[in-house]
């Protein structure tokens, strides 16, 4: 067969939006409203524009914001998944990237998805749950050295609520001495000035952030500058 009589390859980007709701890990679903699968709940995707997105990178971008309504401060290329049979319209790849935001960035575009536990996970379309299993196994495993979950947390935050959000990713309590010795190795918090969180029982606790030079550190790293 020559290659002007082979079929096209359909190439695609889908994007896994993982976000925190009532302390439970969550993935953003999209209805579909076309063929095939119309109807169905299934990951943010959608063709890559050659005429228009300089990378794939840039296609998941805007299919955050085309589909979504929003931007994510973390968006990290995942993987590539292809083959005959993953779209009943022909030979696919799609590549995968993750994205995570805090709940706040969510509230513009909650009349367009559908928060689902990924503990709970309703039957996806194409390949959807092979590609949200990897963003999961990817963000657990990263999760046990890194500081990625604090792109889940509104700023600012406490240290006590940082470690839920860790807990929250990883399925699982963490020991609080480790926890904020790891957080001090990794030099990736300052304090608010003068920022207490107030009320309760308990004495006031020191409100943090993350440095702005780290964050755009791991906003590098994740587009693999």
């Amino acid at each position: 067969m020559k290659d002007a009589d082979a079929p096209a390859i359909l190439c695609t980007v889908d994007v896994v939006l993982l976000t925190l709701q009532q302390g439970r890990l969550q993935a953003a679903l999209l209805r579909r409203d076309r063929a095939p699968f119309a109807g169905a709940l299934a990951l943010p995707g959608g063709y890559i524009h050659a005429q228009e997105d300089v990378d794939a990178h840039a296609s998941a971008a805007r299919v955050l914001r085309d589909k979504a309504g929003l931007q994510s401060p973390y968006l990290e290329q995942l993987a590539t998944f292809s083959g005959p049979v993953r779209d009943p319209r022909g030979w696919s790849v799609a590549v995968a990237y993750c994205a995570l935001v805090p709940p706040d960035v969510l509230l513009p575009a909650q009349d367009r998805i559908s928060l689902v536990d990924v503990n709970a996970l309703p039957p996806l379309p194409f390949d959807h749950r092979q590609i949200i299993d990897t963003a999961l196994q990817r963000v657990r495993s990263k999760s046990q050295y890194s500081s990625l979950p604090v792109h889940l947390c509104a700023e600012p935050f406490t240290l006590p609520q940082l470690q839920a959000v860790y807990e929250a990713v990883l399925g699982e309590p963490i020991n609080k001495v480790s926890f904020r010795r790891k957080v001090d190795e990794l030099a990736m918090l300052e304090a608010v000035p003068g920022a207490l969180q107030m009320g309760g029982a308990h004495r006031p606790a020191q409100l943090y952030r993350v440095r702005g030079a780290y964050r755009h550190a791991l906003s590098l790293s994740a587009r693999g500058l």
